[in-house]
């Protein structure tokens, strides 16, 4: 099948009409800055390949059961600018919709995308990133739109960050996070200090989740293009994830940087299950089923 043709889950849930669907998948296949390993633009057709072997069930509920709707994958072609304007459009096309946004990359530059779309449409929410890079260098390799820019970007709009599961940055970048004040628990500090989510207290209700795949260790998914040793482990990833479900509203999220690799279906799957567990944690969150009115 076709990246056109795949739809997240599979033949064995009905794609939802737009209008009903609490969820839209918005495929972005871009890839153009990233400065290791390659392969980032076959990330969204993998992940939706993968996800039509996830079971319904999760093990607490069935996210299906509100609806998925797979919007055709924006088109890449042409400038860095250009398809930033194409994913805000989508992305817009969605929230008008008063719909979930769940973006699959590519490579992280897509987020920029993404994020101004809610910049326009949401007054106050915050951005959490799970990364093993923190992305705030101002360029790299002569573009201010790297991947390894993209939280600088989201930043300097003053839009309040969390970084999670961070080892790898910088002089540049450390000195950035310490001259604003970036809060974030690094890798190390997870494993050493446990799961307990430390959001400062005048962090925003409202937040969008972007989650590059090198966030997690190696060990679970090998296929990316910049993996960094020491990474979160599976469960502490979902821990995190249920713990901000819990706490905050959730107004959607990405999942960016797998790079697929040749006969190693392994990878492809855990980033389709991170998606749907990412579903399973919003829709089984009572602040989030009261803020989007979910009935079942």
């Amino acid at each position: 099948m076709t990246l056109q043709q795949l739809n997240f889950h599979g033949e064995d849930v009905v794609p939802a009409m737009p209008e009903d669907a609490l969820f839209h998948i918005i495929p972005v296949p871009f890839e153009i800055s990233v400065s290791y390993g390659r392969g980032t633009a076959y990330g969204p057709a993998a992940i939706l390949e993968a996800s039509r072997q996830l079971e319904l069930f999760t093990g607490r509920n069935i996210p299906a059961e509100h609806g998925i709707y797979t919007v055709p994958p924006v088109n890449c072609s042409g400038s860095c600018e250009d398809t930033l304007r194409r994913i805000e459009e989508q992305v817009a096309t969605t929230l008008s919709l008063k719909k979930i946004p769940v973006v699959l990359g590519g490579e992280h530059t897509v987020t920029c995308g993404v994020i101004e779309a809610f910049r326009k449409q949401h007054e106050d929410f915050g951005v959490i990133q799970f990364d093993a890079h923190a992305d705030l260098r101002d360029s790299y390799e002569g573009s201010s739109y790297s991947h390894a820019c993209v939280m600088r970007r989201i930043h300097e709009k003053n839009i309040p960050i969390y970084q999670l599961g961070t080892r790898s940055y910088s002089v540049e970048e450390h000195r950035y996070r310490e001259e604003h004040n970036v809060p974030y628990r690094d890798s190390e500090d997870i494993w050493k200090n446990g799961t307990d989510l430390l959001l400062p207290e005048d962090f925003p209700n409202k937040v969008f989740i972007t989650f590059d795949i090198d966030g997690l260790d190696g060990s679970v998914i090998p296929a990316t293009g910049t993996p960094v040793p020491g990474g979160l482990d599976w469960y502490q990833a979902m821990w995190l994830i249920e713990a901000i479900m819990q706490s905050r509203v959730c107004i959607g999220f990405d999942v960016v940087e797998l790079a697929p690799v040749d006969n190693l279906h392994g990878p492809n799957f855990a980033a389709a299950q991170l998606v749907y567990n990412m579903m399973s944690y919003l829709t089984d969150s009572k602040l989030n089923r009261d803020y989007w009115q979910l009935t079942r």
